[in-house]
């Protein structure tokens, strides 16, 4: 009872067959196929991009830790912390 039969197995691609149609499953196939190629070349892509960022260190921007504003008009890289600051740029920090 635990496994079945070659013929189990025909029955039962004979019912999807009729229920379906071999269009309708061929269409399917085509769709999934078409899926798998998309995918290996965004992955593809994504491997070249990661390659040219990795080679060209220029390319890269520093990221700002989080929770940190860039004042205005302060000098590239000066950053001030906490809210009250960036909110009102002219009081002075405490």
């Amino acid at each position: 009872m635990g496994s079945f039969s070659i013929w189990h197995w025909l029955v039962v691609l004979l019912v999807i067959l009729l229920l379906f149609g071999s269009g309708k499953i061929s269409g399917l196939m085509g769709d999934l196929a078409k899926g798998i190629k998309s995918f290996k070349q965004n992955m593809k892509e994504d491997d070249v991009k990661d390659a040219s960022m990795a080679a060209d260190p220029a390319a890269q921007t520093p990221a700002q830790p989080a929770g940190s504003i860039a004042a205005p008009g302060a000098p590239q890289g000066a950053q001030t912390t906490g809210t009250a600051q960036a909110a009102n740029p002219s009081r002075p920090a405490a």
